[in-house]
């Protein structure tokens, strides 16, 4: 019996033995190619994750600079990789991670020679925030949101401009701004709706003329005018209505406020979905994108 058992162990150990082998093999193959990168010069680490950006391979591409980053903290490559990797969060539409890294970077390289287009993608980013998924399914207009991205934004473009005038980003910075800048009056006259449409003719009234005071000339103004001389028509004061009336007539005599056609609210029916809310009635309801720069 002891002879047979000794005898059956040797082919047993072999086949252990075997196993072990193959399986040492296999772990070392995996790390092999787990760290293909490991040791490659910093120039062909950035090559390779540059290529990645080129086909729109984002997450591939901001994962091939992070490599790049840990094994060369420093140096002018490792500054580009960072900058890099941020754009290529942007686009693959992590903003919140993007406003981060461009945070990092900002307070590790406050002087950096493209400082200006660090905070012109922070404000496409902080502009984006919250908001690309709800508008892609809702098709939520931006004005119906909460703000304080958007405004964040603004606060970035703003830098551009002013800190960085002859900067290639400062002409686009201005651009997005009065976009915004229209954004955050459609706010204003919204809420100058709202109030409207239940009858608080005085709250009408200081919306309009807080929108008037803090957004002149964007996109709504005569907008709030009309709700001005609707205001004051239903409150009897004569003389404002009538201001705000030739107002109209002389700057948008197409305004429909003054074919008695405006406002016009939406289908009851969209308060059923949770997500809509009250649809802005200034969109799409008069000739205010018409009159930017009067």
């Amino acid at each position: 019996m002891i002879r047979r058992s000794s005898l059956l162990s040797a082919p047993v150990r072999l086949t252990a033995l075997l196993l072990v082998l193959v399986f040492v093999a296999t772990g070392c193959h995996r790390g092999a190619k787990k760290d293909a990168d490991e040791g490659a010069p910093v120039e062909q680490l950035f090559e390779k994750s540059h290529k990645l950006m080129e086909g729109g391979n984002w997450s591939g591409a901001e994962n091939s600079f992070k490599r790049l980053i840990a094994q060369y903290p420093y140096g002018p490559y490792t500054e580009q990789a960072m900058i890099e990797s941020a754009y290529a969060q942007y686009k693959a539409g992590k903003n919140d991670d993007a406003v981060s890294s461009i945070d990092r970077f900002i307070r590790t390289y406050p002087t950096h020679r493209n400082i200006a287009y660090l905070y012109y993608l922070r404000g496409l980013a902080n502009g984006n925030r919250d908001t690309v998924f709800l508008r892609r399914v809702w098709s939520l207009d931006p004005s119906r949101r909460d703000l304080s991205t958007p405004r964040q934004a603004y606060a970035d473009f703003n830098i551009v401009t002013e800190r960085y005038p002859n900067s290639r980003y400062a002409a686009d910075a201005r651009q997005r701004m009065v976009e915004l800048r229209d954004i955050f009056a459609q706010h204003e006259l919204d809420d100058a709706l709202y109030y409207a449409r239940r009858g608080a003719w005085v709250s009408v009234v200081g919306r309009a003329n807080y929108l008037l005071e803090t957004y002149p000339q964007s996109a709504f103004q005569y907008d709030a005018v009309a709700l001005l001389g609707e205001a004051y028509t239903h409150l009897g004061n004569k003389t404002l209505a009538d201001d705000a009336r030739r107002v109209l007539q002389l700057n948008q005599p197409e305004h429909p406020w003054l074919a008695g056609n405006w406002p016009k609210y939406p289908w009851m029916i969209r308060k059923l979905n949770p997500f809509a809310g009250e649809r802005s009635v200034a969109t799409g309801q008069s000739n205010a994108t018409m009159n930017r720069g009067k």
